[in-house]
Formats: structure tokens, sequence, C-alpha cells
């Protein structure tokens, strides 16, 4: 059994599959969505979410939720008055790796951020439970709060004046859009030499690299 804080003994072999070049496809958007699909059928826990990096003078990390993609780029909601949207304001640029480890595989894509037009996001609002659009009214997302009590006491406030008729998308809220400069798969492999493959946008089109592990 490890010491408490020694992880060094905990090991696993990545045995279920391997990448050949093959069989990729000629876009990196298609063998996301390839991957994705299997991640869907394999119903692992939150194939949406993904690790967001961005960056300004310090740098953040946390987990959103990939709401659609097609060849134009991969795309979340946010309030864009908290920290992740002030340091896309500054810093235009970011990182998201999905961890899909219960199939031993990790997607990496790296690209310019921009922000989806008003109707998009409005679409996307209008679809959220009624609840949900509250939230979004309801949250000043990463400002700081004395207690639990004043985001609940916030919520009730935002329920009771929305109570008639449909909910307005909140001016400080809708979607980003990754526009992906290089998209990376990883398939875990025995002997810790994993397959790992990069798209990387040349003008139009994508080439394809095998990384070494």
């Amino acid at each position: 059994m490890a010491k408490t804080g020694d992880l060094s003994s905990l090991r696993k072999e990545y045995l279920q599959s391997g990448i050949v070049r093959e069989d990729l496809k000629s876009s990196p958007v298609e063998q996301f969505s390839l991957w994705f699909s299997q991640a869907m059928d394999a119903e692992i826990i939150e194939p949406t979410a993904m690790s967001l990096a961005t960056s300004d003078d310090s740098i953040g990390i946390r987990t959103v939720l990939l709401k659609y993609f097609d060849e134009n780029g991969f795309v979340f909601f946010t309030n864009y008055e908290s920290k992740k949207s002030k340091q896309i304001q500054k810093n235009p640029q970011a990182a998201v790796l999905f961890p899909w480890l219960a199939l031993e595989r990790q997607v990496k894509i790296i690209g310019k951020v921009e922000k989806i037009s008003n109707l998009e996001s409005f679409k996307y609002f209008s679809s959220r439970p009624k609840d949900s659009q509250i939230g979004a009214w309801a949250s000043e997302q990463s400002s700081r709060i004395s207690s639990r009590s004043v985001l609940i006491e916030q919520f009730a406030s935002m329920k009771k004046k929305f109570s008639k008729g449909e909910i307005p998308l909140p001016e400080f809220w809708g979607g980003y859009r990754i526009v992906p400069q290089s998209i990376e798969f990883w398939q875990g492999r025995a002997n810790r030499l994993h397959d790992r493959f990069i798209y990387e946008r040349q003008e139009n089109e994508w080439t394809i690299s095998r990384l070494s592990p």
C-alpha cells in the first residue's frame, strides 16, 4: 500500500486500443466527432466536460461544458464578467483538454477564442431550463460572496423578477468559440509508449504528425 502522499507505486497499463495513421480522418473535427460518439456510447461521466486554460498576467484553469462544435470551432458559455472572460479579453488564446480516462484517451485543443453572435447565444440561452436561465442572472461569477445564502437570496429575487413572460438574455452572458490551431489525440498504450497524433492548421489545410510519447 502506498504511503500517504507517495503515489509512486500506483501504476496502470493502458491496453484498450491504439491509433494508426491510416485510420485517422482527414479533418480533426471529424476525428473528434468519432471519438466523442464513442465516449457517449461508453456512457462515461460528463463526456462534454473539458478543462479550459486561459491566461493574462496569471494562469487560470477550470472545467466547462462543451455545448456544440463544428468545423468553425468548439463552443462553451459563461459570464462575460468572469475571471476566465477577463483573461480571454486580454489574451484571446486558450487550451482545452478532454480527459476521457475510461477510454484511456485525451484530446487537447489549442486555438484563438472569439465571442459568438448574440443570436447564437440567445438561441442556446432560450433552450436552457428556466431555473438555469435565472441562475445566469443571479450569479456574478467569480465575485466574492460572504455565504451561500447571499446567492440563494439573489436567485429568489431574480425568480420573482422574471416570474412572468420570457427571461431575456443577460448582456453579460453568452458563448465563446475556440477556433482550433492544433488538435492532439492521445491514446494510452502499454509500457508508456502512447500513441499521439497532432493536427496543425496550415492556412486552410490540416497537417497530421505523430508525436513521441
